[in-house]
């Protein structure tokens, strides 16, 4: 059965936007427990943009679940996430820049980096992950590099259904692959969960495990689902979104039901 991590981080952005204390990530805990989901997930950017050093110090001392804590592979921020001992680290690339996480770490440009965050967070007894693009050669380098998970990156399909299925073509005029016809998105489409899926086939082969996740919400998260090798899913913005109509409770047990149909 397909694990569900829920990403708790657009809860503190909420927060951030009023810069005050409300709302406060950590009461998300015990609903997303009561409504079934496996894994909270937050990730504790260098430049502090939602989550801060304090909320990931209570949500790995209070979670009822395991905790995920997503970070670079900076130096200073792995030795807080060895501090703080949670259940797994995974790790990503960040550029202060991006409004979110745009594409998987580079371990072939940052290899020596990525090996000692590696080798620093076993020897804290923390499970890591490395979150990637679903190229064949990274996965295999992954292994090399000792990962335990590899959590596959899958903007590049939500993408390509958000420009079939959404009003993303008359909202987001900035992206290029918006002016491909509307054919060859849909193979596009068919292209990206294949990619996927042998790249999960991959890991799961090398012994990996496997979770994916970016840009996955309601309405496509489907596909994902019906590969095999994925284990988990780790999904944030479309929940806490979703939350603000039907509580989170709610549209995380909408969530569930996508998963386990």
């Amino acid at each position: 059965m397909i694990k569900l991590g829920v990403n708790i981080d657009h809860i503190a952005v909420l927060r951030e936007a009023r810069k005050i204390n409300d709302p406060d990530p950590v009461e998300a805990l015990g609903i997303v427990k009561r409504a079934g989901a496996d894994q909270i997930t937050i990730h504790l950017r260098e430049d502090r943009r939602h989550i801060h050093d304090e909320d990931a110090r209570r949500i790995v001392e209070l979670s009822p679940l395991p905790v995920n804590m997503e970070c670079s592979i900076d130096e200073d921020i792995v030795d807080i996430v060895c501090r703080l001992k949670p259940h797994r680290a995974t790790l990503v690339p960040e550029r202060r820049e991006e409004v979110t996480t745009e594409g998987g770490l580079d371990i072939f440009k940052y290899e020596e980096r990525t090996l000692a965050a590696i080798e620093k967070l076993h020897a804290h007894e923390i499970e890591v992950s490395l979150f990637i693009d679903p190229d064949l050669e990274i996965i295999s380098r992954s292994d090399a590099l000792g990962a335990d998970w590899v959590e596959l990156h899958t903007g590049s399909y939500a993408n390509i259904y958000a420009m079939l299925h959404s009003n993303l073509p008359h909202s987001h005029h900035s992206i290029e692959s918006l002016e491909l016809p509307r054919h060859t998105l849909r193979t596009k489409l068919d292209e990206s969960v294949e990619t996927l899926k042998g790249a999960a086939d991959h890991a799961a082969s090398l012994g990996l495990e496997v979770a994916a996740g970016h840009g996955l919400n309601y309405q496509n998260v489907h596909a994902i689902v019906d590969i095999e090798a994925i284990g988990e899913l780790n999904i944030g913005q479309s929940i806490v979104a979703r939350s603000v109509f039907t509580g989170l409770e709610e549209a995380v047990r909408e969530m569930l039901k996508l998963l386990r149909r």
